[in-house]
């Protein structure tokens, strides 16, 4: 009897069990990264009221700092002492926006930076050029 060779196994089926690991870690990293997305972005129409106080706060601030190493407050030029105490009559819920010059002194961003963690502000943006 002769002996006959081998045929190599053909791929009749793909192999989908790779494929869902991949997408189940996938899906960790997406939920696990989810929960720091800022919170309160599902629109709501609030109920109106006649007997109800506008207030008008500012969501914002700008703190400037230029290659001089000067200062501004919402495009009021203020010292660090002077920056300090603005920034501590401000709500900790309102967003802070840094611009600061490419050619500042690393010093003031920190002097900045570090007004704003002493005086437990997180709402923080730093604006940059692309």
């Amino acid at each position: 009897m002769p002996k006959c060779k081998k045929q190599p196994k053909r791929f009749d089926q793909i192999n989908v069990i790779p494929f869902i690991d991949i997408m189940l870690v996938l899906l960790v990293m997406v939920l696990t990264t989810a929960t720091f997305i800022k919170q309160g972005v599902i629109p709501v129409d609030l109920p109106e009221a006649k007997a109800s106080q506008k207030e008008d706060v500012k969501d914002e601030v700008t703190v400037y700092v230029n290659s001089k190493g000067e200062m501004f407050f919402d495009k009021e030029k203020v010292t660090v002492a002077t920056l300090e105490e603005k920034l501590s009559q401000i709500t900790k819920d309102q967003t802070v926006i840094l611009r600061s010059d490419k050619e500042s002194k690393f010093q003031d961003f920190v002097s900045v930076m570090d007004i704003l963690k002493r005086l437990g502000h997180e709402q923080l943006y730093i604006v940059t050029k692309e």
